[in-house]
């Protein structure tokens, strides 16, 4: 049995519909956030999709000094904060330190453990203890039964508000990802919804030295066998204009193209459901 967990307006796993977490992979402006919370709002409500707004305030794990990070935390959050109010969607942003938990929470409806974060212990417990779900990467060097100890760590703490786990792909050699979709049934089985990041798993991280390469022309291929093996929902990076992003832009998704592939989504997801309990 999947718990459902509740960022805002949003429920995730058991019968509720397909979950998206989408947005520009870091905050570059508040006009860029507006301009794509406004277009990602309406096509959640045209498709009847649960929709969590993501965007980073800080982007702590580049590849170089050079790179950019984004606004930072305290503006980052005003941003945030921002879409929230005039779109009337539930936010979401990576922490990456202790202590940005408790103001972050103040903002946020859910908070994000990055990847390379996911077996910080003391940052785990702070976040399990803020109230809100917590969306937890799989690390790209963690098996997905690793994950059962993430679990075990957050669900002991009092105030826990619930988690979701998150697949992006596992280290293959250097500069490329693989996905293994045996990772979402065992993930599922821990008892939490299980989230695909579409994006990050065609990520070539460091491929292009200085930064990230990817190939988002994998990205529809492995959303919909990521959908068909029964996640919950999907992470979706995107960009009204991702050739000019100021990061990861080669691993975001064009805002322009992401209804049709939503919809292709959300069709599958609906022709599996009552296939998912016996397969999870």
């Amino acid at each position: 049995m999947i718990n459902q967990v509740k960022a805002g307006s949003v429920t995730i796993g058991g019968d509720a519909p397909l979950a998206l977490i989408a947005g520009p992979c870091v905050i570059e402006s508040a006009a860029l956030a507006d301009e794509t919370a406004e277009q990602l709002g309406q096509m959640a409500k045209k498709l009847k999709i649960g929709l969590i707004f993501k965007s980073s305030f800080d982007k702590a794990n580049r590849s170089s000094l050079s790179s950019f990070r984004g606004p930072g935390f305290d503006e980052g959050l005003a941003v945030l904060a921002g879409v929230k109010a005039k779109y009337a969607l539930p936010v979401i942003s990576d922490i990456h330190e202790t202590w940005q938990v408790k103001p972050a929470a103040e903002v946020l409806d859910a908070i994000q453990i990055p990847a390379f974060l996911a077996r910080q212990t003391d940052l785990l417990i702070a976040a399990a203890k803020s109230g809100l779900p917590v969306n937890v990467k799989k690390g790209q060097f963690m098996a997905p039964e690793d994950m059962a100890q993430v679990v075990g760590k957050m669900a002991a703490q009092t105030g826990f508000g619930g988690l979701t786990l998150c697949e992006r792909g596992a280290s293959f050699g250097y500069h490329n990802l693989v996905v293994d979709m045996r990772s979402f049934p065992i993930m599922s089985s821990f008892g939490w919804p299980v989230i695909y990041d579409a994006t990050h798993s065609v990520q070539l991280p460091a491929a292009s030295g200085q930064c990230s390469g990817g190939d988002r022309r994998f990205i529809p291929t492995l959303a919909r066998a990521a959908v068909a093996a029964g996640v919950d929902g999907v992470f979706i990076e995107t960009h009204p204009r991702p050739d000019k992003a100021l990061c990861d832009g080669p691993n975001q998704w064009p805002l322009d193209r992401l209804e049709e592939l939503l919809t292709s989504l959300i069709s599958l997801h609906e022709a599996v459901r009552p296939l998912r309990e016996e397969f999870l």
